[in-house]
This record gives C-alpha cells, sequence and structure tokens, in this order.
C-alpha cells in the first residue's frame, strides 16, 4: 500500500513537477513475469523517477546500510526503504555474493521486476562507467532476459552533493530485452559473465549518449581497494542506490 501511496500520492506529484518524466520503449517492459532491469547510474533519484513512469512494481537491491541506521533518523529510513520495496544486501563479509545473488533470484522466482545498476555505484562525472558482472550471473542463473534502462536527466535534477532537488527535463529509454539464453548453463564462467555485462553495458552506452569509461566507476572513489578488485573481476551484485 506504502509504495503505490508514495508513487500517485506523496512522492510522485512533486518528481513529475520537477523533472516532467518522458518515458520511450515501455513497450519493451512485459506486463506479467520477471525480467531484470539494468540501468545507468546518474543520481539517487533513479531509483523513484523510472518506477514512476512504469505499471508494474519494480524491485531494486539496496545496500543493507539503508536497514541499520539509528535513531529516528535510522528508524525512517529503514521504514521508507522497506515500503517502497527495496530488497537489503550485505555486501561485507565472504557470503556477501551469494547473498546478494540468492536475493536477485528469490525476486525473480517470484516473477517480479528486479532492477539493477550494472555500474554498481552513480556515476561521479556523467560519463558510463564499466559494469560488475554480478547482473549477468543473476540473468545466466535464472535465465531472465535483460531490458536496458538509459536515464537521463537525473542527474541534473539531483546533483551529488546537493541537498536540494533541482527543476530539470528527464528522459527514460527502455531498450529491447536481451535474450542469453545462448549461453545456458555457462552461469559462473567469469569470460561470458564479462561478455554479457560488456553487451548489456554497450546497449546502454548507445540508449544513454555517454561516454564509456573502460574502469569501475569507484575506482575514482575508492582507488588503492578498487584497484585489487578489478584484478580479481570481482562478481558479486553491485549497490544499487548508493554513490
Amino acid at each position: 500500500m506504502w509504495y503505490w501511496l508514495f508513487k500517485y500520492v506523496l512522492l510522485g506529484p512533486v518528481l513529475w513537477l520537477l523533472g516532467r518524466p518522458k518515458i520511450e520503449g515501455v513497450e519493451h517492459i512485459p506486463a506479467d513475469g520477471p525480467a531484470i532491469l539494468a540501468s545507468n547510474h546518474q543520481a539517487v533519484l533513479d531509483s523513484f523517477f523510472f518506477p514512476l513512469r512504469v505499471k508494474r512494481r519494480i524491485t531494486f537491491l539496496a545496500k543493507s546500510e539503508y536497514f541499520t541506521g539509528r535513531g529516528l533518523k535510522g528508524a525512517f529510513q529503514r521504514w521508507f526503504f522497506s515500503v517502497v520495496g527495496q530488497v537489503p544486501i550485505d555486501r561485507t563479509g565472504a557470503d556477501a555474493a551469494k547473498d546478494a545473488l540468492d536475493a536477485g533470484l528469490r525476486v525473480l522466482s517470484q516473477g517480479k521486476l528486479l532492477g539493477i545498476y550494472p555500474e554498481g555505484t552513480r556515476s561521479p562525472d556523467g560519463r558510463l562507467y564499466k559494469g560488475k558482472t554480478g547482473m549477468a550471473r543473476l540473468a545466466l542463473e535464472s535465465g531472465v532476459k535483460v531490458i536496458p534502462v538509459a536515464m537521463i536527466g537525473t542527474a541534473k535534477v539531483n546533483p551529488i552533493g546537493s541537498k536540494m532537488w533541482r527543476p530539470a527535463k528527464v528522459t527514460i529509454r527502455v531498450g529491447e530485452p536481451i535474450d542469453f539464453s545462448r549461453f545456458e548453463g555457462m552461469g559462473g564462467n567469469r569470460f561470458v559473465e564479462r561478455a554479457v555485462t560488456d553487451e548489456v553495458m554497450y546497449k546502454l552506452m548507445r540508449l544513454s549518449g555517454q561516454e564509456y569509461v573502460d574502469i569501475y566507476a569507484a575506482t575514482l572513489k575508492n582507488p588503492a581497494p578498487e584497484r585489487e578488485q578489478a584484478a580479481t573481476d570481482v562478481t558479486r551484485l553491485p549497490d544499487t542506490r548508493a554513490g
């Protein structure tokens, strides 16, 4: 109930006024059944503008820190992200990748739409960065199609570091579903997972018109640890909301 109240009554009208969001290619989103919606990540508001223009409910995987805050602020944050349909994932510890994969597969097994940001974090400068392969693992394990989604203009409404939202035109471009059934049974093969990820990122580049950068976005935010990560081509699922 709260999801629909926020969408149509509490938050949606404000976003409509600020962004006047337009969607192109919405016919590519199935009326029922599971699908992975893989989007570029320009702003925190991506996760709100996109569901605003899609009739079906979208579930995003969210970092667990949004659910563990203390005090009144922490309680409100935990309640808000829960009622709008976010699923917490713990990105720390040895079992983080498996737990994230299981959470995503559980959402898809229920016939829902799963929203993922392959870049793993918000773009720090508006460019499109290398995708992490957790999305590919999910697609190969579940057998569902991946639908590329380009968010355009949300960074102008919600710039990194800003405390106030600003009026700006928002466009959402939905591409044709990508069927990876040709790789059936090859989940866990890092070369196949990289090929799947790169294909999705290429589609996102074409849809969004962004310049592509072949490094992880987090490299610019946390250089040393990310260099170690890149060396092993980490396959954990991306953080879908924070940057």
